[in-house]
């Protein structure tokens, strides 16, 4: 799989059957190893190793309904208080990181009340605080760490 602009993580990877499979320590079994999969993967453990965001108020593929219909987040963080505070859209590393993107996730995000939304494939990170009132958002230089 293609290197990418965060830090190595450690994955369980194994083959069956001719496809290779990673170990997702969130949902607690082997998923087939997509491009995306590995920007998510990666992801997560960037979040917790270096943002310290605590495993336990992480959620991978979270369910929700917009529209009625059935959509789901990439990855999905709550505050200590169970509100959502980062949504995170996970893209393989040749997806073009475009407006429609942010669009898409926006949504998520109005619906969910997210305080952040994160767009990435791994090699491109964006970051941005969500206004509800204005229904706005604006672009953050960096990913906050838990707690900021």
């Amino acid at each position: 799989m293609q290197k990418l602009n965060l830090p190595q993580a450690l994955l369980k990877l194994t083959d069956k059957g001719g496809k290779q499979y990673v170990y997702d320590e969130f949902r607690k079994k082997d998923i087939v190893l997509t491009p995306e999969e590995w920007v998510r993967q990666h992801f997560l453990h960037f979040l917790i190793s270096s943002l310290h965001y605590p495993k336990t108020l992480c959620n991978v593929e979270r369910g929700l309904r917009y529209n009625k219909l059935m959509k789901r987040t990439d990855i999905t963080v709550y505050d200590r208080q169970g509100n959502i505070f980062l949504i995170v859209e996970c893209k393989a590393p040749e997806i073009k990181l475009t407006q429609k993107v942010f669009e898409q996730v926006a949504t998520y995000s109005y619906s969910l009340k997210a305080e952040h939304i994160v767009v990435t494939n791994g090699l491109q990170h964006f970051c941005c605080k969500i206004d509800h009132v204005n229904k706005k958002y604006s672009f953050l230089e960096n990913i906050p760490s838990f707690g900021e």
